[in-house]
């Protein structure tokens, strides 16, 4: 059983690589940002503004952060999700932070969306500022804190392929060195 969290902002790429660290190791994948999505999308709504009733509504956020919980529990998974391994805890092996500047962030987001690079830049902003507010106040978490992780990369320093190997080769160490155990 392994639990392998992995975090991070808007546009690191981390739904990239847990969909691909869950099929390498035929894990499991759950992503928080999906359900967020796909709740706006129900709703007709933006991410930014689906963001701003999430703030009047904390049940929506506990709800997701719940499901991040039982799937840690569950095991055999990889969580994709902003407060992923704050939420999975001690039933995290491997806790993964991604990182990159705002600027590139922004234009991961503008393709992958397909709107202007202003666009999301504004809507990144404003979601993440509200997220950084929601998470202190229901969990007492700073998401600016990395000390929790066993690994912290910027993907912007690297292609994919690049950071995809060594998410791999630390997935494949820990995997070996549990095994005896």
């Amino acid at each position: 059983m392994v639990v392998i969290a992995i975090s991070g902002l808007h546009g690191t790429g981390k739904t990239t690589q847990a969909r691909y660290i869950a099929e390498r190791f035929k894990l499991r994948h759950f992503s928080a940002g999906m359900i967020m999505r796909r709740m706006a999308e129900e709703r007709g709504i933006g991410l930014d503004e689906f963001s701003r009733i999430v703030e009047e509504q904390p049940e929506i956020d506990k709800l997701i952060d719940a499901a991040s919980i039982t799937e840690a529990e569950k095991g055999n998974v990889v969580l994709d999700a902003r407060l992923a391994a704050w939420m999975a805890g001690d039933k995290a092996d491997i806790k993964i932070l991604l990182t990159a500047p705002l600027e590139v962030r922004a234009k991961r987001i503008a393709v992958r969306d397909g709107k202007s690079f202003e666009q999301a830049l504004k809507e990144t902003i404003v979601r993440e500022e509200s997220e950084k507010r929601r998470y202190k106040e229901l969990y007492g978490v700073d998401v600016d804190d990395c000390s929790i992780f066993d690994l912290v990369i910027n993907t912007a320093l690297w292609d994919e392929e690049t950071i995809r190997k060594v998410l791999e080769l630390l997935v494949e160490a820990y995997l070996a060195s549990s095994e005896g155990k």
